[in-house]
């Protein structure tokens, strides 16, 4: 079969779908890979790299008229007139974005949405979220020590005791757990919020004080539990309490990272204006959700800002940032894909009965199939 992998054309992205690990793998299975020019080097990979491996070097228009095409974020409408009607295109098309979907779907293309596997076991390797909220985690803690003007870790000096950070961590699922086993490598203290009480465990087990906000009714509970490995919405009562819990300790952090996303919605607010300015000046908040909104409202997406002297980041691609590892994983997500639809044989194939490639779908024969 024949692959093609264009360069990413969306602003602030350097990842790449496929790395010459993977690219060796397809090729050992007997595929023919097209590589647009300069497609890895954002992501530190030379064109000659691909080449050692088996690739065939080519320009946009042929990676993309290829049978099946790799990407890693949607493709604009300038790709998707280059594409051939009855190809394959796999990446993370945003299965939220009905506009984005109809315009694939009017190019004549079976589509694979990534983002939208289950999570279940048998998906895990295949789990592009996860895979990229990692990174996004464990960088947000990088920028954050960046930003803030203080040490992470306690020092004892002959000039004084250093304090170490204090660190809140709003949000723990993949993100949020990796946020706090890189702030705690920093030396940090920290604490952690989420509105799931199995996560309590994990809180712990990485040195982190779980901030516990009692549940009331049956409703609270069976909401906390969540669906599919996702936190549902709160009832008000509920958030009300936590409000008041968190507050008291972001008044005291010196880091806050907000990590809490539902898939298809706004973010919801958990740092407020009134928040922001009870912290200490010099304080940084990091929020993961600024694409979706953004978990404090004073986020300005893709911006640094200071705010009530608060720096507040915004950044809206933070796995683009550490690109080498990010398009590392993200090529395994896709390659462990590949292998529901695509035969021994070599040919393409869409098995419905599979509930991973059931899930993903989101085009075919000119048709949205996601509802």
């Amino acid at each position: 079969m024949q692959i093609g992998v264009p360069r990413e054309r969306a602003a602030g992205e350097t990842r790449v779908a496929v790395t010459p690990e993977t690219a060796k793998k397809l090729k050992a299975a007997g595929h023919a890979l097209r590589i647009e020019s300069g497609a890895g080097v954002a992501a530190s990979v030379t064109d000659a790299a691909y080449e050692a491996v088996g690739c065939e070097i080519v320009d946009q228009a042929a990676a993309l008229a290829s049978e099946l095409v790799l990407k890693v974020r949607a493709p604009g409408a300038d790709e998707l007139a280059l594409m051939k009607p009855g190809g394959a295109l796999v990446g993370m098309l945003n299965p939220f974005d009905r506009d984005g979907l109809n315009a694939i779907a009017a190019a004549g293309l079976t589509s694979f949405s990534l983002e939208a596997a289950p999570r279940t076991t048998r998906a895990q390797s295949m789990d592009v979220l996860s895979s990229q909220a990692n990174i996004a985690g464990y960088k947000a803690v990088m920028i954050a020590a960046d930003k803030y003007q203080r040490f992470f870790p306690m020092l004892m000096t002959a000039a004084g005791t250093v304090k170490a950070a204090r660190v809140v961590i709003l949000g723990v699922g993949v993100a949020g757990l990796q946020a706090i086993a890189t702030a705690k490598r920093l030396g940090a203290v920290i604490e952690a919020s989420d509105v799931r009480p199995s996560v309590k465990e994990q809180v712990e087990s990485l040195g982190a004080k779980f901030i516990e906000v009692p549940y009331e009714t049956a409703e609270e509970k069976e909401a906390a539990e969540g669906v599919g490995g996702y936190a549902r919405p709160m009832p008000p009562s509920w958030l009300e309490r936590q409000k008041v819990e968190v507050a008291k300790r972001v008044a005291a952090a010196d880091i806050v990272i907000t990590t809490a996303l539902i898939p298809g919605r706004a973010a919801p607010v958990l740092v407020t204006e009134d928040m922001v300015k009870a912290m200490k000046p010099g304080s940084v908040i990091v929020d993961i959700a600024a694409p979706a909104g953004g978990n404090c409202p004073l986020t300005e997406a893709g911006k640094t800002v200071v705010k009530h002297g608060v720096t507040l980041v915004g950044e809206t691609n933070l796995p683009a940032l550490v690109a080498a590892d990010a398009s590392a994983l993200y090529a395994r997500n896709v390659l462990d894909f590949l292998k529901l639809v695509i035969t021994k044989e070599g040919t393409f194939t869409v098995p419905l009965d599979d509930d991973i490639v059931a899930a993903c779908r989101v085009t075919q024969d000119g048709q949205v199939t996601r509802s």
